[in-house]
């Protein structure tokens, strides 16, 4: 929790490892999908992109980021915006993710 009762920047990366990537099956933390989350006034704000501008899974990932960060102490709801400045690449991805990926046969 940091000095205001919300919960930290990593805390809240480390609860939207739950939100998988559902076409890759890859969490969206270690995908390099996450730029920005924090928390003010009862709400986790959340700047995250796609890994395809026209995702049609993107409201399964929005309900997916609320429901997971509303469950944390003094939040009450959650604002996820969808950016796409900068563009995603693969060379976000974590290394441990890449390998995963890897294994399941993706040329990364």
């Amino acid at each position: 929790m940091d000095e205001h009762g919300y919960p930290t920047p990593d805390a809240m990366r480390e609860m939207l490892k739950a939100v998988m990537d559902p076409e890759i099956g890859i969490n969206i933390v270690d995908l390099g999908l996450l730029y920005d989350v924090w928390a003010e006034d009862g709400s986790a704000y959340v700047k995250m992109t796609l890994t395809t501008m026209g995702c049609p899974l993107t409201e399964l990932i929005h309900q997916q980021c609320t429901l997971v960060l509303t469950r944390l102490p003094n939040i009450e709801d959650a604002d996820v915006e969808f950016v796409f400045t900068p563009p995603w690449s693969t060379d976000m991805i974590s290394p441990e993710a890449k390998e995963e990926l890897r294994a399941m046969g993706f040329n990364i």
